[in-house]
């Protein structure tokens, strides 16, 4: 049973609190903790930038209303958060993590340090755009501003999911600096998607960044494709729904991932597959789970009366992911899962079994219970509240878990910054009033940082107080 309301947001905030404490102790300023060796962790993502934890992890420490530690980051930030540094870093994850973090953090307190560290953290960014197409670079040198992608895409392309997930950060740059280079950038890559031809309406993972042509046609909603189509749809919110293309390229998409894309299994499973130059592979990953909150986002805006039908697909989608987190013994979600060969909503391979704290289930009750108000995503959000506290919580803070079918649990020793920023931000929401960053005024980027809506009015307000 679910404890009182009040019970369960104080649970929340010791949850952050005891997350943020160990990684204060034992890792403070690295990028992130590893919990059980007590020790700090850097992922290659960053290069040689630090903090990603802090960053991260302000509007959350704001929203909680944690006054002391919120201001110790924001101390830290303006003491140590340093850019310039030569070294090679995910222009993606810098973008929603530490650009994203920032803007959040300036909206929410006011604070002029985090608006000018954001600007010039998007400036150091600009150079990826230097290729012949403008269609950004996977990596940056940040130092040298020398691009490059990951070798292991299809072709030397860039990713959808990368290079389509800095249109919100980059407007928001646009409007703080009053420098529109930002905002240029981003619409020439949908410029250069709307010339392409869409293999049945679909957008491929990979784009080449010299030819301005598709890479193997492989298309996900997934990793690899995901936070593309949530920007689209984000962006219209975003821009007071003036931004036609945005809403035009949104539910075109979906109309195409429905026809191609949404199966339902033998036991009535409504679900994501994968596509594969036409072939469809019957997975659905743990990432893929954020779209039952986007369907249900977006449905007040469908065409011809399909507001009922977007609620139903987030409805059935948020149905099928918490079944994946049901069917394991620890009530804790896999990576990916399957629908073939008889099993239904089941990780089948070994490398596809852990639980890393990602936010994406939740995320989706989070949306499902503010449009529809059915209790039952709140319950469901406590269940895995109760699975986090019992499997991933350890005495440094909390560790992602290797396999979520095995009661005998191993830890992979890492608490990811994203589980301050996305996971426990969106179990805070999940049960609290609405009106705390309310769906009208707020957008939330892929790494759950709020931005405000812009409406036609407000122009570079920013600019003209100055």
């Amino acid at each position: 049973r679910m404890p009182l309301l009040l019970s369960v947001i104080i649970a929340h905030f010791l949850m952050m609190k005891h997350a943020w404490d160990n990684y204060k102790r034992y890792a403070w300023g690295l990028n992130e903790l590893k919990p059980i060796s007590k020790q700090g962790h850097s992922s290659n993502l960053f290069g040689n930038i630090q903090g990603a934890t802090i960053v991260d992890a302000l509007d959350t420490l704001y929203i909680m209303e944690m006054k002391e530690e919120f201001k110790e980051a924001k101390e830290w930030v303006e003491k140590n958060l340093d850019f310039n540094v030569n070294a090679e870093i995910s222009v993606f994850e810098v973008n929603i993590r530490f650009v994203g973090g920032l803007l959040s953090a300036y909206y929410l307190s006011g604070e002029e340090i985090f608006r000018k560290k954001a600007v010039e953290l998007g400036e150091k960014l600009l150079p990826a755009f230097n290729t012949p197409t403008g269609i950004p670079w996977a990596l940056l040198n940040i130092k040298s501003g020398i691009g490059r992608n990951w070798p292991w895409a299809s072709g030397g392309s860039s990713i959808l999911a990368e290079f389509g997930t800095l249109h919100l950060e980059f407007i928001h740059l646009s409007h703080l600096s009053g420098n529109l280079l930002f905002a240029e950038k981003v619409m020439n890559i949908r410029k250069v998607l709307n010339r392409l031809d869409k293999p049945e309406g679909l957008y491929p993972n990979y784009l080449n960044p010299s030819s301005g042509q598709w890479g193997q046609h492989h298309v996900s909603i997934g990793g690899l494709g995901d936070s593309f189509y949530e920007y689209l749809l984000k962006a219209w919110l975003m821009s007071g729904k003036t931004d036609e293309e945005g809403r035009k390229m949104y539910y075109d998409a979906v109309q195409a991932i429905e026809t191609h894309l949404i199966r339902k299994s033998s036991g009535g499973l409504t679900y994501i597959a994968e596509w594969k130059g036409g072939l469809l592979e019957h997975k659905m990953g743990h990432l893929t789970c954020f779209a039952g909150g986007m369907f249900a986002l977006g449905a007040d805006g469908a065409p011809n009366d399909k507001t009922g039908h977007h609620i139903e697909l987030g409805a059935e989608i948020a149905r099928t992911c918490h079944e994946s987190y049901d069917r394991t013994s620890m009530k804790l979600g896999p990576e990916a899962f399957r629908f073939d060969g008889g099993v239904e909503a089941i990780a089948t391979r070994q490398n596809e079994k852990y639980y890393i704290l990602r936010p994406e289930v939740i995320e989706t009750y989070m949306y499902m219970w503010r449009l529809t108000h059915d209790p039952k995503y709140r319950q469901w959000g406590w269940e895995a509240v109760e699975a986090l506290e019992k499997y991933c919580r350890v005495d440094g803070g909390y560790s992602g878990i290797r396999d979520v079918y095995n009661n005998h649990q191993s830890h992979d020793d890492v608490q990811q910054s994203f589980f301050l920023s996305e996971t426990l931000k969106y179990l805070y929401l999940l049960f609290s009033e609405d009106d705390l960053l309310p769906f009208e005024h707020w957008v939330f980027n892929t790494e759950a940082h709020p931005l405000p809506v812009l409406h036609k009015d407000d122009g570079n307000k920013e600019e003209n107080q100055k």
